[in-house]
């Protein structure tokens, strides 16, 4: 039987905060990423030396975490997984980048800590949502 659970306020100003950055994130991924893939060629200058595998994925990403935000907003249970899903290809994405720049291919640091940032929220997002989920079954 499924019982629901009423957030309390500490809770339920914890998954607000957590959407609203989601969603911004969100945003600034598709915009910035956009920038880079379709946008004048000052904006690939401006991103250096980047890897373009990293900046597709990040773009794409971006309309994930919107879609993740969207979920969690609304409460619903799907989003734990697609919290999941994100921290899981960006952590493949890192995997792939790092073998990327051992072999030798020039890279912004700026994309290290990026990556890193991203990968950290959707685990603790991700985390955060299932302990959530697995109290109210």
């Amino acid at each position: 039987m499924h019982t629901s659970h009423p957030l309390t306020n500490s809770q339920s100003d914890w998954r607000k905060i957590i959407v609203a950055v989601a969603t911004v994130f969100g945003f600034a991924t598709v915009i910035s990423g956009g920038n880079v893939l379709f946008g004048a060629a000052q904006a690939r200058e401006l991103a250096g030396n980047y890897i373009p595998f990293v900046v597709w994925f990040n773009f794409l990403a971006g309309f994930a975490y919107i879609i993740a935000a969207t979920g969690l907003w609304l409460d619903k249970p799907w989003a734990t997984w697609v919290a999941l899903t994100i921290a899981g290809a960006t952590a493949l994405v890192i995997l792939a980048f790092a073998t990327t720049i051992i072999r030798g291919s020039a890279f912004e640091m700026r994309t290290v800590g990026a990556l890193s940032l991203r990968f950290l929220f959707w685990a603790v997002v991700a985390m955060t949502a299932r302990s959530k989920v697995r109290r109210e079954l």
